[in-house]
């Protein structure tokens, strides 16, 4: 069955359009809730970003489930991260988060965890959508669920984050700017970095609704590069909108992406004798990343786009380690998904390890040029299908032989088509090829 509303990442879209409206999150709420209702304590906790929104989608949310009759459990702005480890702590039947992760404020979006903190699988997506497409019924009214609040759920998610760094290290000394992104950790991470000992510069932490992902966190690193220069600090780490995502800059201002993290996690994994089989990348990570655990004797593996896909290879390969190049890095030894700040302190505890700074780490993986083109395209025509671009990417593989690769596939929560090439080339020469194939795909 092909799923309709669920994308690889719950459902998001532009608020006010299709799927992201009162009149949905009400249905969807309650047929999440018929689906989960099932088994379990009946208990869903609700967190979200910033958002203007997101007040909107919780209220609509909140009236689907209860008259399904479950109880939410609303918690505020709250990371992506922090919902999916509370969820398995209070014992939840579910956990929800309302967010469009790194899109702009005028995008928003709704996904599940399961009672496990993981996502839900597709057998579970397919039959709330299902549910969607039959009428709304009330449950008796003495089955009718009742909202509550946590209002310590910031502080039990800060102490869990903590729990991850050694205890023999501090991070006493050190000047760390942090950029939330005017996003769901603008009041968590800036704590745990200060509290492990750090001196923090914050940045991204005012949000006002409009404001999150705008010209800051880990989608937009120029900010964060230049401040951690004129500060003149050890390192900078940056957050997106929901903050499962991490991006670091070390103290020249040269930006780390996911690719890099992973490889100085497992490389401090396989020092330290924890590193459990090898690491899971993407079809979307670079190929000096695949290069430079060859060396070190670390096995690699590729999943689809997508932390979800990341997860799934993870635990069929009974591996603890994966990430996607944009930076969603799942350390599953403490949770299955995706955590910004825990990851973070990962990259921080390996430093403290090797006494290295991350300028230093970072010399052991020479990344290859790679370039990313976004083509928007309509729905109804598949690239993929034309004649033109099979053509096109066929020439491109001729001249790339064997220095190279080609990756063309379709956004999961876009209408936005992805050219990206790679090679062991100069950056131009490889951007001359992403163009050609990018101006077939538009044409």
């Amino acid at each position: 069955m092909i799923k309709r509303y669920f994308g690889t990442d719950g459902i998001r879209g532009k608020v006010g359009e299709s799927l992201i409206t009162p009149e949905f999150a009400l249905k969807l709420g309650w047929a999440a809730g018929r689906v989960l209702a099932k088994t379990g304590s009946k208990k869903v906790l609700i967190g979200k970003d910033p958002r203007i929104s997101g007040y909107m989608l919780e209220a609509a949310l909140q009236a689907g489930l209860t008259a399904a009759g479950l109880r939410p459990v609303l918690m505020g702005p709250m990371p992506t991260p922090a919902v999916a480890y509370l969820t398995r702590t209070f014992r939840a039947t579910a956990g929800i988060v309302i967010s469009a992760s790194h899109n702009p404020y005028y995008d928003n979006g709704i996904k599940f965890f399961s009672d496990e903190g993981i996502k839900l699988s597709e057998k579970i997506e397919l039959e709330i959508e299902a549910e969607i497409d039959k009428p709304l019924k009330c449950v008796d009214s003495s089955e009718l669920g009742k909202a509550y609040r946590i209002n310590d759920a910031a502080g039990r998610y800060i102490e869990f984050c903590k729990s991850t760094f050694p205890n023999k290290y501090n991070l006493s000394g050190l000047k760390i700017v942090v950029d939330c992104a005017n996003g769901a950790t603008y009041h968590i991470a800036p704590l745990v970095i200060s509290e492990l000992g750090a001196h923090v510069i914050p940045m991204g932490v005012e949000p006002n609704g409009i404001n999150i992902n705008l010209n800051c966190g880990a989608t937009s690193m120029q900010a964060l590069s230049e401040r951690v220069v004129a500060e003149q600090a050890d390192f900078g780490i940056a957050f997106d909108g929901d903050g499962d995502r991490v991006m670091m800059v070390d103290h020249t201002g040269h930006v780390l992406d996911g690719d890099e993290l992973l490889y100085i996690i497992a490389r401090d994994k396989l020092r330290t004798g924890n590193l459990r089989g090898g690491v899971v990348g993407t079809v979307m990570s670079n190929l000096g990343l695949e290069q430079a655990l060859k060396t070190l004797g670390i096995p690699f593996d590729r999943s689809n786009v997508g932390d979800k896909h990341v997860m799934e290879l993870m635990v069929k390969n009974n591996w603890c380690l994966g990430a996607e190049n944009s930076g969603h890095v799942i350390c599953s030894d403490y949770l299955p998904t995706g955590d910004g700040i825990v990851s973070g302190l990962q990259v921080i505890s390996a430093m403290q390890g090797s006494r290295m700074s991350l300028f230093e780490l970072r010399q052991g993986m020479k990344k290859y040029p790679q370039i990313l083109l976004n083509v928007r395209f309509n729905n109804e025509i598949d690239p993929l299908q034309d004649e033109d671009v099979l053509a096109e990417l066929k020439v491109i593989e001729a001249l790339l032989e064997d220095k190279g690769r080609v990756l063309l596939r379709k956004s999961g929560t876009e209408p936005v088509f992805r050219v990206m090439v790679e090679a062991d080339e100069k950056e131009e020469l490889v951007r001359e090829y992403a163009q050609r194939i990018a101006d077939k795909v538009k044409a």
